[in-house]
């Protein structure tokens, strides 16, 4: 059977777009595009949300949004940061609750990443700390509007090894 999926996006709504971009920035984004064609959205000026992306975002339909699509490298995924006025925003999903609550970032070095972005004003539930077993190290940090960014830092060779089948 072909592969049915590829990644495409991550999408992160904000309240803030340029706060956002910022933030996202230190952890060393870069700006892919300036706007998301395909919804009608540019990152330079809210305008209304066309009523084709206010229908199948199932937004009001008077909304003003704003967006942009950001990416670490070349690759996928990349990340769509959407800031709309409509009311009626949540609070970011927390660990303990269900559904997509953290995006994960590969690090290299988690302790010197901690050290910097901390020093840089960017808040963390807590310092590194090392998992089970010693097989990876792991700091959680917020987005401006409380998104949860897990960074890890992974030790393969202290995995267990897995039988063959």
């Amino acid at each position: 059977m072909s592969q049915r999926f590829r990644w495409g996006h991550i999408n992160v709504n904000v309240s803030d777009l340029d706060v956002s971009i910022a933030f996202y920035r230190l952890l060393g984004f870069d700006m892919f595009r300036s706007g998301i064609p395909y919804l009608g959205l540019e990152a330079d000026e809210a305008t209304v949300v066309p009523a084709t992306t206010a229908q199948v975002l199932d937004v009001p339909p008077d909304s003003q949004g704003r967006a942009c699509i950001m990416q670490l490298g070349k690759g996928l995924p990349k990340l769509d940061l959407t800031e709309f006025s409509s009311s009626g925003a949540q609070r970011p999903l927390q660990n303990q609750d269900v559904g997509i609550v953290r995006l994960c970032l590969v690090s290299e070095d988690v302790q010197a990443d901690y050290r910097q972005l901390e020093a840089q004003g960017v808040e963390f539930l807590g310092p590194p700390s090392e998992c089970t077993e010693r097989m990876a190290e792991v700091a959680i940090c917020k987005d401006p509007d409380g998104t949860l960014i897990e960074l890890i830092q992974v030790h393969l060779d202290r995995w267990p090894r897995t039988p063959k089948a």
